[in-house]
C-alpha cells in the first residue's frame, strides 16, 4: 500500500491536469482545431529567438563535461553572478553569487525553501485565490497552510483578514505576484501594508515571518502596470522565480531562488537551501539550461501577443454579459460564474469543447481559470460556443 499522504494526493490529484488529460481525449476525438483547451498555463507563444541561439551556441564552444557535468548545488557560480548582476542593475538591489540558487524552475524553488524553513505544524499563510499546489508543497514538509480569503471587489489580500490569521506558528507567508489565477498585480501600498503587519507581528511573537514571493510571471504585465520587488519592502523575503513563462521554456525546469543577506540567519538560510536542492533529489538545476538562461536573462517574451489575446478574450466575454477581472499581469482571466455556481459553467462549456478551470482548485469557488497563453485563433474560434454558453446559463448581453 502507498503512504497514506500519497492516497491523499492521488485522490485530490491536479483539476488543471486533469482538463489537460481530456484535452488531449478531446482533440483526438474531434481534431484539435475544435477543442479549446484554457486550461494549463503552457505558453504558445515561442520562446525568445535568443534562447534557441544560445542553445547551439554553448553546445558549439563549451567544452561538453562542463556543460552536461555536476555543479554546485547552489547552481554554476558564473551564472549565479550574472543573475544577481542582472537583478541589481534592473532593482536596484545589492546582491552577490552567495544571494543566488539555481533552482528546477519556481515549483523546485518552493520545495527547496519550505524545506529549509518549515517544522511539522509550522503554518503557512496564502492568499485565495492561489496557485492550488501550495496546499502541497507545504504539506510535503508536514506544514499547515492558511487561506485568507479574498477582497471580492479587487482581488486584492484583505488586510484585516491576514493580520487576524497570523499566530505564534505562523513561519511564512506566500504571495504570487502577478498573480494566478486571478492576473491581479498587488500594489505597491498593498506590498507596504503587507510588510507593515508582518513587522508588528514579528516583533509581537518575537518569531521570525518570512515573505516567499513566488515571481513566474514578473514581466507579463501589461498597460505599463509596474510589479513590486519585494525585497526592498520587507527584510525576511525571499523570492522564487522561474523563465517558464517570461522565456516560454515550461518544460525545462529552470529558475532560481534570491536568499538576501538582511534575511535573519541569511548564510544558514543560503546552506540549508543548498543542502536542500540536494537531499530532494534536485542535486543540481539542469546544468545546460543554466548556462542558456545567463545568456538570456534581457531577452523578452512577446508580450504583445499575450496581451492581443487578453483584450481579445476579455472584450469578447463582457460583451456577452459575463463578468471578468480585467487583468494586470500573467495570463489568465478570472471569470465570475452565472449563479456563483462554477461547475454549472465548466461542465456547460465543456459541451462546446471549452475547458475552464474551476474556482476551487485556487480556493476560490464561484469562479472559473480562462488560460489565454494559447493561440489567438483558438480565442476567436471560441467565441460562438461562449456566446451558446451564455445563452444556456441565461447570462445577458450588455
Amino acid at each position: 500500500m502507498i503512504s497514506e499522504k500519497m492516497v491523499g494526493l492521488v485522490n485530490n490529484s491536479s483539476v488543471i491536469r486533469a482538463m489537460f488529460e481530456e484535452g488531449k481525449k478531446l482533440a483526438a476525438q474531434y481534431g484539435a482545431e475544435n477543442v479549446y483547451d484554457f486550461s494549463l498555463g503552457n505558453p504558445n507563444v515561442p520562446a525568445p529567438a535568443e534562447v534557441n541561439e544560445a542553445v547551439k551556441a554553448i553546445v558549439d564552444e563549451e567544452e561538453s563535461t562542463f556543460v552536461h557535468g555536476y555543479t554546485s548545488n547552489s547552481g554554476y557560480e558564473d551564472v549565479r553572478k550574472a543573475v544577481a548582476d542582472n537583478l541589481n542593475k534592473r532593482f536596484g538591489t545589492a546582491f552577490g553569487v552567495e544571494n543566488i540558487i539555481m533552482t528546477v524552475g519556481a515549483a523546485g524553488g518552493l520545495n527547496v525553501i519550505f524545506k529549509s524553513l518549515l517544522n511539522p505544524g509550522d503554518e503557512v499563510i496564502a492568499f485565495a485565490p492561489y496557485f492550488g499546489e501550495y496546499r502541497a508543497y507545504v504539506g510535503n514538509y508536514d506544514g499547515k497552510l492558511v487561506e485568507v480569503a479574498p477582497d471580492l471587489a479587487t482581488f486584492q489580500p484583505d488586510m484585516k483578514a491576514f493580520e487576524a490569521a497570523i499566530t505564534p506558528k505562523t513561519k511564512a507567508v506566500i504571495v504570487n505576484n502577478p498573480n494566478n489565477p486571478s492576473g491581479v498585480v498587488y500594489s505597491e501600498e498593498t506590498v507596504k501594508r503587507l510588510a507593515a503587519i508582518m513587522d508588528g507581528k514579528q516583533k509581537e511573537y518575537g518569531t521570525e515571518i518570512y515573505l516567499i514571493s513566488d515571481e513566474p510571471y514578473r514581466e507579463l504585465v501589461y498597460d505599463g502596470v509596474q510589479v513590486p520587488f519585494l525585497t526592498k519592502y520587507y527584510d525576511n523575503t525571499v523570492v522564487g522565480y522561474s523563465f517558464s513563462k517570461s522565456l516560454s521554456l515550461p518544460g525545462e525546469r529552470i529558475g532560481y531562488l534570491v536568499i538576501p543577506d538582511e534575511v535573519v540567519d541569511a548564510k544558514m538560510l543560503q546552506a540549508a537551501a543548498g543542502v536542500a536542492t540536494r537531499i530532494l533529489g534536485f542535486v543540481n538545476a539542469p546544468t545546460l539550461m543554466q548556462r542558456v538562461a545567463a545568456r538570456c536573462l534581457d531577452a523578452e517574451v512577446n508580450v504583445a501577443a499575450y496581451d492581443k489575446n487578453r483584450q481579445a478574450l476579455y472584450n469578447g466575454l463582457t460583451k456577452l454579459g459575463f463578468e471578468c477581472i480585467k487583468p494586470q499581469g500573467a495570463f489568465y482571466l478570472w471569470v465570475k460564474a452565472p449563479s456563483d455556481n462554477e461547475m454549472e459553467l465548466v461542465n456547460a462549456a465543456k459541451k462546446h469543447n471549452i475547458l475552464l478551470v474551476p474556482g476551487s482548485s485556487f480556493a476560490c469557488p464561484g469562479y472559473v481559470r480562462i488560460a489565454y497563453c494559447v493561440s489567438y485563433e483558438t480565442i476567436m474560434n471560441s467565441m460562438p460556443g461562449f456566446a451558446q454558453v451564455a445563452e444556456e446559463l441565461g447570462v445577458k448581453a450588455e
